[in-house]
């Protein structure tokens, strides 16, 4: 079979992308990559280990050409929270380094995933039941590059071909990494501090309702979109999924269950709240229910015992 590469390994999704792939397509077929190497043991000891810099073509192209590539898995990206402070890093990454990997699969004929966000949505996007096809006019360069990006997406798949994918993923929450600069990183902090010190600040106001996925639900959405079958989709970059909707008080009063007396307060953060004021509250992922039968298997009570468990036993803080 032709290998799988995994661009941006090393971060929030590939530590937990990685792994998956393997265990299905088996260690040796799935190459992970980052611009450095980090000790992060299930993706780097795991199996094979390139660094690739994917603001780099040739780097993209030499991984692809030694592995003999099939499928392209394009997670690097700067952040929303982080993007602002760094505009133009985060245009030549998140939108130049994808060009880069689509120009290589289109040399190397390479279907490609593509992560777009709701993010790409902004303040003329209706809010509720946000519609697979809408309004995108977002107001940060991590919206706007996701925005450009779905399009080029689509532009290669009409213009040559190629077999480019993409979801719109909400938050995600994981223990597995720390998020890295996002508006939904409060949804990961909040339960190490409900942990280590029964109580936490957050940065959004306590009804800024966001979509939300578990980490478990984003991996099986993106490995089942790649592995649909193409007959079926008539759209392809990028659809809406979503698993649950919720607040920071919402998400506080679950995690009482768990730990009680629990205390969250807030000292809101002008630039993330107009962020999360600017992205949909709830999406209509009807299409993707429709075209490739997804189906999330967290809700908010459900992802909150595993990660409440899960933190427990990994950090001790039983």
């Amino acid at each position: 079979m032709r290998k799988i590469l995994v661009t941006g390994a090393l971060g929030q999704i590939g530590v937990e992308l990685v792994p998956e792939l393997r265990e299905r397509h088996g260690a040796d077929n799935v190459i992970a990559s980052g611009w450095r190497r980090r000790d992060v043991g299930a993706v780097v000891e795991g199996g094979p280990f390139e660094i690739v810099d994917c603001t780099r073509p040739g780097d993209i192209a030499a991984a692809v050409e030694k592995y003999e590539i099939g499928t392209i898995y394009h997670m690097p990206a700067f952040l929303s929270v982080l993007g602002e402070e760094k505009p133009e890093e985060a245009w030549a990454l998140n939108l130049g380094g994808y060009a880069n990997a689509l120009e290589v699969a289109r040399r190397y004929d390479c279907a490609v995933f593509f992560p777009s966000s709701i993010g790409a949505f902004g303040p003329g996007t209706p809010l509720q039941n946000t519609p697979q096809d809408t309004i995108q006019r977002p107001n940060t360069i991590y919206g706007v590059s996701k925005v450009a990006g779905e399009l080029l997406g689509d532009y290669y798949h009409t213009r040559f071909g190629l077999d480019t994918r993409g979801l719109r993923l909400p938050g995600l929450i994981s223990h597995e990494a720390l998020p890295g600069g996002g508006t939904t990183d409060y949804a990961v902090h909040i339960f190490y501090d409900a942990l280590r010190e029964g109580r936490f600040t957050c940065f959004l106001r306590p009804d800024s309702r966001l979509d939300m996925m578990y980490m478990p639900d984003a991996v099986a959405a993106i490995v089942n979109l790649m592995e649909a079958d193409p007959s079926r989709l008539r759209h392809r970059n990028a659809f809406n999924v979503t698993a649950m909707s919720f607040t920071p008080e919402e998400l506080a009063a679950e995690i009482r269950r768990h730990v009680p007396g629990f205390e969250i307060d807030y000292a809101v953060d002008p630039l993330k709240q107009a962020i999360a004021d600017s992205w949909p509250d709830s999406m209509d992922d009807s299409a993707a229910r429709e075209e490739w039968d997804w189906q999330p298997r967290y809700d908010l009570a459900a992802m909150t015992a595993e990660m409440i468990g899960t933190l427990r036993r990994k950090q001790d803080l039983a």
